[in-house]
């Protein structure tokens, strides 16, 4: 069975490895716009996950007040509060994202900046 993993891993390495030296980059400047792109990608996956668990836990704690209601012994009420708070949190965390962004880069940073970052309900100006 290990065997198997490992050949398995060895294969998916090899194909990678593959499909990365098929990208031509031309140099360093070819890197770097293709990190660039990659990171602008994960920060767009990192807003949207943050956006789901924010009103999964938001959810979560909407039912676990109602547990509390029904039955305070077995469902203490710091629970729910406390995924409240990280419901919150986690909703907030692209603005967050924004305005580090805003800070550290600079307004008019569109160099090595991070973008791609909206606020929930903003629409995308062409």
């Amino acid at each position: 069975m290990k065997r198997m993993l490992r050949c398995l891993l060895a294969l998916s390495c090899f194909a990678a490895g593959t499909v990365a030296l098929a990208a031509t980059t031309s140099g360093i400047g070819g890197v770097a716009g293709q990190v660039t792109t990659n990171l602008a990608n994960i920060a767009k996956l990192i807003t949207a996950g943050s956006y789901v668990a924010g009103m999964a836990f938001a959810v979560g704690a909407i039912v676990k007040f109602k547990a509390h209601k029904d039955n305070p012994t077995q469902v203490p009420i710091g629970m729910p509060i406390a995924l409240l708070f990280i419901g919150a949190a986690l909703i907030f965390v692209p603005s967050v994202f924004k305005t580090a962004g805003g800070t550290m880069f600079g307004g008019s940073g569109n160099v090595a900046g991070v973008s791609g970052i909206t606020s929930f309900g903003a629409s995308k100006a062409s």
